[in-house]
Parts: C-alpha cells; structure tokens; sequence
C-alpha cells in the first residue's frame, strides 16, 4: 500500500502496537466485528476463574479443544514485514495485545506481550511456571473422553462448546504443589503488570511515530497508548478493518487487509541492512537516551 509506505518512510523510530486483527491471516480469530462490537460472549474475567470452579471446568474444556490451533499457528506476511521494518531499525518497540507469541516467532526482538503469553501457564499458589504445551498432555490423561468432542474454534486458544455439560472435566492442577494453574495472560479484571506499561511508555517516549495495526483499541490497556500519543503531539497511524476507538484522534488511517497492506510497504531488509547499524533515536537526536 503505497499511503503506508509514504507515512512510514517520514519517520526513523516507529512504536508499534498490534491486535488480534493481525493474526487472523495465521488462523486465529478475533474477538470483535468491523463495528467493534463482540462477536460472541466476553472472555471469562478473572474473578470467575479463580473464585468459580464450574466456571474453571468451563474455561479449561474449551483451552482443550482451541489449543491446538494456536499450537500450530505460524505467522503470516504481516508479523514478518513489522519484524524486517524493526531490522532496519526503524521501531522503538512492538507492544501487541495478543498473546499468541507469533510475533516472536516471526524474529522480531523487541516484543512487549502486554496481556502475556498464552503457550505459558502459571500456578496461583506457588507461582510454578509450566508450557501450555505440557498441561494439554496432562488436560488429555485426566479427560480423555473429551478428545473427540466436536468444537468451533474461537480466539486465543479457546474453542465454542455450546449445550456441553462441564461436570466431569477436570481442571488441571500444579504438580508441585496442587494449586491452581491458569494461563500466564491478563484475564478481564486483572490488571496489566505495571512494569510491561512502563517499557511501553518508555518505547513510546523514543518514537516519532505510532502505528496501530489490527485492533479496534476497545480495550484501553492498548488504547492508552493511543492517547499517549496524541497527548504528546506524535503522529498516529491506524490499520485495520472498521471503526476503533481511536478514530477520532488519528493523524491517518488505513482501513485495508493487514497482512496485504504491511507486506506492500515494508521491504525485507537487505544483507547491507542487516549488518548497518540502527538509525538513531529521534529522542537521542533530541538530546534525550532512549535504548
């Protein structure tokens, strides 16, 4: 998309922040319609996980069935052109809001997983970090006749079990001390960790830029970034299908196919590009340090 590479190529140092729009050309689905609406019910909070058991089972059946979708998701021309835009060393940080991990299997280095990771689980009692990978296997010894329960997949490793009945799954436990295990990501009504804000503020702090690619910014842990943003004067970009909510504070916006849009306007880096060092920090330049 000639527009975006025009707007990219004004600026030195990028802060990138990503949604779930931009992994849906890998296979995942997201949450919300182009008006911003929900396409199904909200995820569970957080309060219900730890605090309802039924509601646990619940989430559990379905991470069951939706995980191996996320399992074997790789990523797509859009995840690929943002890592080769940060090899020319052009962003400050890439802050996404997904937790699919693809964006660190596409190269890209400098990753804040605002929400975490969803490949990670980690005990509430004991603070035991385990591979997701590792409690599917355990998910399937303890309920194997949910194997071949029938699923439609649904965002983030979760699956739509409608009419099911829950009463004998059996949510795992940790195995080294019987807590409860939950997914290493920011359930609604938790709170992000302050310190991955304060790396995004700092990122964002370095940029003479941002770009939003594939989220509706509904949720303010990303939209905040957008506010920031403007409060400080900086250009704001935004591509993604439909109405965010940042809309009306955005200096340019492109509502076009991420992974077509990206891929058009960022060129892989060359062997020269590879081995050049990385421009300098528009705030350096202003006689600020920003690594």
């Amino acid at each position: 998309m000639r527009g975006l590479r025009d707007w990219l190529s004004t600026y030195d140092r990028v802060f990138v922040l990503t949604g779930a729009g931009i992994s849906t050309a890998s296979g995942i689905p997201d949450y919300r319609a182009a008006d911003g609406q929900w396409k199904r019910r909200a995820p569970i909070t957080y309060q219900a996980f730890t605090h309802d058991a039924a509601a646990r089972a619940r989430y559990w059946a379905r991470s069951f069935a939706g995980w191996p979708l996320v399992a074997h998701a790789r990523p797509n021309r859009a995840h690929l052109a943002l890592a080769a835009l940060e090899a020319q060393g052009r962003t400050t940080a890439l802050v996404t809001q997904n937790v699919d991990g693809l964006h660190s299997q596409a190269g890209q280095q400098r990753v804040i997983d605002l929400h975490g990771r969803i490949d990670r689980v980690v005990c509430l009692d004991c603070a035991a970090g385990s591979a997701r990978a590792d409690v599917q296997r355990q998910l399937a010894h303890e309920n194997p006749r949910w194997l071949s329960t029938p699923s439609a997949i649904a965002p983030d490793g979760d699956a739509d079990l409608d009419g099911v009945d829950f009463r004998d799954f059996r949510s795992p436990a940790c195995i080294t001390c019987g807590g409860l295990l939950k997914p290493d990501v920011v359930f609604f009504g938790e709170t992000v960790p302050p310190e991955r804000v304060a790396a995004a503020q700092a990122a964002l702090q370095c940029a003479e830029a941002v770009l939003v690619v594939g989220s509706s910014l509904m949720v303010y842990s990303g939209y905040r970034f957008a506010r920031m943003a403007h409060a400080a004067g900086l250009p704001l970009a935004i591509l993604t299908r439909g109405v965010t909510r940042a809309d009306s504070i955005a200096t340019i916006k492109f509502d076009a196919d991420c992974v077509a849009a990206l891929s058009g306007a960022i060129a892989a880096p060359s062997p020269a590009c590879e081995n050049s060092h990385a421009a300098p920090c528009a705030s350096r330049r202003r006689g600020r340090h920003c690594e």
